[in-house]
C-alpha cells in the first residue's frame, strides 16, 4: 500500500510540475505575442518597442517592456473574451441568467446557458473555461508577476511600482468574485505548486483579509493618474487601474464584508476627487471618454466595440440562439415611471411574426453592435455611480440617513426622478437596493452578488425560478466547483447541493 501511495504522490507532483511549467510558458507566449505583433483594435495596448535581448522565463521581469506585457496581457484576455464564453467579462451574462435579470430565448439548446438559467448547474456542466478556472488562472499570472517584480533589479523603479500595484489589484479583483460566486475558496498567493496543489478552502473572512491587504498596497503603489502603455506617461484613457480604482474596489469589498465605516471612507475619497471624476449624462457613461469611468477595458477584437453590444443588442430578426437573451419582465417592471435610464439604457425589439406586437427589451447601455464602426465605447468595469450607492448604503447602515438620502438622490435626480420618499432606515435601505438594481443591471454581476449578500436570494429565487421553468434550492446560491479540480486535490471539498 505504501508503494501505491508513493507512486500516486509522484504522479501528482509530476502533474503539478507540468501544469506549473505550462502556465509559465503560457505567460511567456503572451509576452512574445504582445511584443512582436500588433492585433487590430489594440494598438494602444502594444505600441511599445520590443527589447533587443532574448526573452525567457527568467528575464521577463528584468525588462520594462516584457514586464509591462504580462499585466497588459491580463487586460487583453479579459477584453477579448465574449460574454458567452465564460471569460471574466461574461460575469453579467451568466449571473444575469442565474438570477432575475435576463430571460433565455426558448430556442436555445446550449447546455451551459440552460444550466445557469434553470439553476441546474452540476460540477461537470459549468462550461469551459469556467469562472473558477478563469479567475484562478488570472490569479496565478498575478502571483507570478508579484514574485517576479519583487525580485527584479532591472526595471525602472516607477514601472516596477505601478506593475506591482496592478498585479495586487488584479489578484484582489479576482478573489472578490471567487468568494461571491463560490463562498470559501483556496487562498493561493504564490506560484509554489507543491503548496497550491493541496490547499483546502479558506473561510470568506480570511480571503477578504487578503483582499484588503492587496488593495491597500495597490492604492499606495498605483499612480494617481491613468498611465499609458509604458506606465510612465499620463493617459486620457482609463484602461489601466490607478489608485482610485483600487479605492473604489476597496469600498465595494468593505461594504460586502460589513465594514461600513471603511466603505464610506474609501468611497468618499473617490467621490471627492472631482477633478478626475464626475457623473456623466446617461448617454455618455459607457463611452471611452466617460468622466464617470474608474476602470475600463479597451476593445481588442478586430473591428468591434464592446462584446456587451454584440451579445445584447437584438438585431432586426429578434432573439435567437445567437442573440439568446433579453431583459426579464421583473427587471423591466422595476423601473419607476419617468426613469430616463429605461429610455436610454433599454432597447426594444417588437416582434411581428409569430407574435404580433410582442416586445422584447434588451440591455442597451452599449449601443455600437455592428462591425467596423469607429471605436467609441469601452467596457466599463468600475464607475462612479456605484460609489455613490456604496456610500449611501454605508451611511444608512451607520444611521446617517440624511447623508444616505443625499447620495441616493444624486443618482435618482440624474435619472430624471424625484428624490426618494424613504424616511426610515429600513425604507431607505430598501430604496437603495432597488436603485442598485436599475442603475447597475447587466453590469459585472452586481444583482446576483447583491441578493446574496443582502440575504434575500431565497425569497426572490423561490418566485423567479419557477417562472424560468426550474426550481430553487438554497445551496445553489453558490456555483459548483469543477469536478476536475476536486479530483486533482483531495483537500478541496465541493459546495453543498452538487
Amino acid at each position: 500500500m505504501k508503494s501505491k501511495y508513493k507512486s500516486e504522490n509522484k504522479r501528482q507532483v509530476a502533474a503539478n510540475k507540468t501544469l506549473n511549467l505550462w502556465i509559465e510558458n503560457s505567460i511567456l507566449i503572451i509576452v512574445l505575442l504582445l511584443l512582436f505583433s500588433i492585433p487590430q483594435g489594440c494598438e494602444k495596448f502594444v505600441e511599445i518597442e520590443a527589447p533587443n535581448t532574448n526573452i525567457n522565463a527568467s528575464n521577463v521581469y528584468e525588462n520594462d517592456a516584457t514586464a509591462i506585457s504580462v499585466l497588459t496581457g491580463l487586460y487583453i484576455n479579459m477584453s477579448k473574451s465574449s460574454l458567452s464564453s465564460n471569460g471574466l467579462t461574461s460575469m453579467s451574462f451568466l449571473t444575469g441568467l442565474s438570477g432575475d435579470e435576463l430571460t433565455l430565448y426558448s430556442g436555445v439548446t446550449n447546455d451551459t446557458y440552460i444550466g445557469y438559467y434553470s439553476n441546474s448547474l452540476t460540477s461537470t456542466n459549468v462550461g469551459f473555461p469556467d469562472f473558477w478556472s478563469n479567475l484562478f488562472q488570472t490569479i496565478f499570472v498575478a502571483n507570478s508577476a508579484i514574485e517576479g517584480l519583487e525580485g527584479s533589479s532591472g526595471l525602472t523603479p516607477a514601472v516596477k511600482q505601478q506593475l506591482l500595484g496592478e498585479a495586487r489589484f488584479m489578484r484582489a479583483f479576482c478573489y472578490f468574485y471567487l468568494v461571491n460566486l463560490y463562498g470559501d475558496v483556496p487562498l493561493i498567493i504564490s506560484t509554489d505548486y507543491t503548496v497550491n496543489a493541496t490547499l483546502s478552502r479558506s473561510p470568506v473572512k480570511v480571503v477578504y483579509k487578503q483582499i484588503f491587504t492587496d488593495l491597500k498596497e495597490a492604492a499606495d503603489l498605483l499612480n494617481t493618474n491613468y498611465v499609458d502603455i509604458d506606465v510612465l506617461r499620463t493617459s486620457l484613457e482609463r484602461v489601466r487601474p490607478n489608485k482610485w480604482a483600487a479605492k473604489a474596489l476597496m469600498a465595494r469589498c468593505f461594504l460586502f464584508d460589513g465594514d461600513y465605516e471603511s466603505a464610506e471612507i474609501q468611497s468618499t475619497d473617490v467621490i471627492n476627487n472631482s477633478s478626475l471624476y464626475k457623473l456623466s449624462p446617461l448617454n455618455q457613461i459607457f463611452t471611452k471618454a466617460s468622466s464617470e469611468a474608474l476602470w475600463q477595458l479597451q476593445p481588442v477584437n478586430a473591428g468591434w466595440n464592446t462584446e456587451d453590444a454584440r451579445l445584447y443588442v437584438l438585431p432586426s430578426s429578434g432573439p435567437s440562439p445567437d442573440w439568446p437573451v433579453y431583459l426579464s419582465t421583473d427587471l423591466i417592471t422595476s423601473f419607476e415611471s419617468g426613469d430616463e435610464r429605461k429610455d436610454t439604457w433599454v432597447g426594444i425589439y417588437t416582434d411581428t411574426i409569430p407574435n404580433p406586437d410582442e416586445n422584447y427589451y434588451y440591455p442597451n447601455k452599449y449601443k455600437v453592435s455592428t462591425q467596423f464602426e469607429p471605436v467609441t465605447e469601452y467596457h466599463t468595469v468600475l464607475r462612479l455611480a456605484e460609489q455613490y450607492l456604496i456610500r449611501a448604503e454605508a451611511r444608512a447602515r451607520r444611521g446617517n440617513l440624511s447623508g444616505a438620502t443625499d447620495d441616493l438622490n444624486t443618482i435618482r435626480i440624474r435619472a430624471g426622478l424625484m428624490g426618494t420618499t424613504a424616511t426610515t432606515q429600513a425604507a431607505l435601505l430598501a430604496a437603495i437596493e432597488k436603485e442598485r438594481r436599475v442603475e447597475l443591471f447587466s453590469e459585472w454581476g452586481h444583482r446576483w452578488t447583491d441578493i446574496k449578500r443582502l440575504g434575500v436570494i431565497n425569497g426572490i429565487m423561490d418566485t423567479i425560478a419557477p417562472k424560468k421553468g426550474g426550481s430553487w434550492n438554497a445551496n445553489w446560491a453558490w456555483y459548483p466547483i469543477p469536478a476536475t479540480d476536486i479530483q486533482r486535490n483531495s483537500n478541496l471539498s465541493q459546495n453543498k447541493g452538487y
